[in-house]
């Protein structure tokens, strides 16, 4: 016989629509969230504030920063500190991703961090490199500052960094041997995609790009080479250009522009937001109307998103994505109100939960910006939905639920903070635990697998010494953490 769980109200939930709405924009809804979105009038008004993030204090996710100060150092200094034996940039770069995961952990501007993690994937340089790494955390900074204007904007600023021109190769391109490695992935993974462009197009993408360059291996600065520029008529698909001058920063700001409003482009542009914010297979429909709105509105993203939220197809996709290894784990520490403290700048720091979480992602199945590739981490639910994948995220929640690892600069809540009084009784329990993490009622399926994991019975009552306090708790926890309804968002 199947039995209900009983209800505790105790934790105020949003209408499902508006779960819908906040859990796909956001990196886990907790109470905490749940206060702002109701405090905001609800996820519409929310979901617009957020699209302006700068009206948003983020003090406590603008103050991680300073726990790794090489993250802000200038490119010059970090290749001087590497140099001298001081720190590697490869360590800096574990610093990069460390802090990436704890922003998305802490930040009050959600939809701006996930937009950010979009677009730091599609326009991927991997926070690995010996070369890269010194520009990679000014291009992460690059990228934020651009993941809610214009595509157009963010694709002129990408596409001439440092960053860029290092890891595809474009600061050693000149006129005489153009390397055609950034103008290639400009069309095909950047902007207009595969088929709309020849091997001619490609060449001369990558004349067009040539003096783009940087001070390798010296001063690591940015620079612009005039002698190195190559110059005469260049045809990239309906893109044309006398390219006569020397300097050609005008004609790169010129093509990419093109490339930025082209019709293929923002298709694919609404097909990536569409994937990543609705389901892995959008409709025909859903991406044109997406892609006119791109263009009616001069490429700028936030008009795309609002239209994206209005329409029946994301109202419909509840549950329809999967968490890849980053969300799951920034999720679990969001569900489970883990603090997590500064790490001391000392060898002991390295055990300390906000140096040991990047292992953690690694575990799952992908550390923030490894994917090794130019094309970034893909976003679809296979990718993420393996049975590995299932085992790692189930060996993770349940070590963080019992509190095991890490153990060091973090804190745990104990096991009588998860219920909502005591003594209670067992289903009372395990539906006020599903409404702080899954931000739901318990379902019944919910509760006969809590009872399964705990030997206890749906009407049992819980007391301080029942054996669910004194060291089961953690298995309510990770039942919920393992849930489908954890697992997708």
């Amino acid at each position: 016989m199947t039995i209900a769980p009983a209800r505790d109200t105790t934790v105020p939930l949003l209408p499902a629509a508006a779960r819908h709405l906040v859990g796909r924009f956001s990196y886990g809804i907790t109470p905490a969230l749940e206060r702002e979105v109701t405090a905001a009038g609800g996820a519409g008004p929310w979901f617009e504030r957020q699209l302006t993030p700068g009206s948003i204090p983020d003090p406590d996710a603008d103050a991680l920063r300073a726990w790794w100060p090489s993250l802000s150092r200038t490119p010059t200094d970090l290749w001087q500190r590497q140099r001298s034996g001081v720190e590697g940039g490869w360590e800096v770069m574990l610093d990069y991703q460390r802090w990436v995961l704890l922003r998305r952990m802490r930040s009050r501007r959600p939809v701006l961090e996930m937009l950010t993690e979009l677009w730091e994937n599609h326009f991927n340089v991997p926070a690995s490199g010996d070369a890269q790494c010194f520009w990679r955390v000014d291009f992460g900074d690059t990228v934020r500052a651009g993941a809610l204007g214009s595509f157009e904007d963010l694709l002129q600023a990408v596409v001439t960094h440092p960053a860029m021109l290092i890891n595809l190769d474009n600061v050693t391109s000149d006129r005489t041997h153009p390397n055609e490695n950034l103008g290639r992935e400009l069309l095909e993974l950047h902007t207009v995609g595969r088929g709309h462009y020849g091997e001619d197009d490609v060449k001369d993408s990558a004349r067009i790009l040539t003096g783009w360059s940087v001070d390798m291996w010296d001063t690591f600065r940015p620079e612009y080479r005039t002698a190195w520029h190559w110059r005469g008529p260049v045809r990239v698909m309906g893109f044309s250009h006398a390219n006569a001058d020397s300097d050609g920063r005008a004609v790169t700001a010129s093509y990419l522009s093109y490339l930025a409003h082209h019709p293929a482009t923002a298709r694919r542009v609404a097909r990536k937001l569409a994937v990543k914010f609705v389901r892995d297979d959008p409709s025909d429909a859903l991406v044109g109307h997406l892609a006119a709105v791109y263009l009616a509105n001069d490429t700028a993203i936030v008009p795309v998103l609002r239209a994206l939220v209005r329409t029946d197809e994301f109202r419909r996709s509840v549950g329809a994505k999967v968490r890849d290894p980053g969300e799951d784990l920034v999720a679990t520490y969001r569900a489970l109100d883990l603090r997590v403290a500064a790490p001391p700048p000392t060898a002991a720091g390295e055990r300390y939960a906000a140096n040991q979480l990047l292992w953690q992602a690694s575990n799952i199945g992908q550390m923030p910006f490894g994917w090794p590739r130019p094309d970034g981490q893909p976003l679809d639910n296979r990718s993420w939905a393996s049975p590995s994948r299932m085992m790692a995220s189930m060996e993770t929640h349940v070590g963080l639920a019992g509190g095991w690892w890490p153990d060091r600069g973090i804190t745990y809540h104990p096991p009588a903070w998860w219920a909502p009084r005591l003594p209670v009784r067992f289903d009372v329990l395990v539906d006020h635990v599903s409404r702080r993490i899954l931000h739901r009622p318990a379902t019944a399926q919910l509760l006969r697998a809590c009872c399964q994991a705990t030997g206890a019975g749906p009407r049992e009552r819980i007391t301080s010494d029942h054996p669910v306090v004194r060291w089961d708790m953690f298995r309510v926890l990770s039942t919920c953490l393992d849930s489908p309804a954890f697992l997708t968002r």
